[in-house]
């Protein structure tokens, strides 16, 4: 929207501890496939469920994006 301020865009230490965290799984997981090994497929799977779940512990400790003070920006338009 036209005007909207966006202080970081995202740029939180949770988000990039989160997003980094997967990446690092995503990375596992591809040299799995390459490898043809599923044990390691699911250790991968396991380290991007620890980013998410790093990234909004993280969030919920303070380290992510504040909530816009108007409420009206996250409802649906009637």
């Amino acid at each position: 929207m036209a005007g909207e301020a966006h202080s970081n865009h995202g740029n939180t230490i949770a988000a990039w501890t989160g997003v980094g965290v997967i990446m690092i799984g995503a990375l596992i997981m591809s040299i799995a496939v390459v490898v043809a090994s599923v044990t390691l497929f699911i250790a991968g799977a396991v380290v991007c469920l620890l980013g998410v779940v790093a990234g909004k512990l993280l969030s919920r400790a303070g380290y992510g994006a504040k909530r816009p003070e108007d409420s009206r920006v996250t409802r649906a338009v009637r």
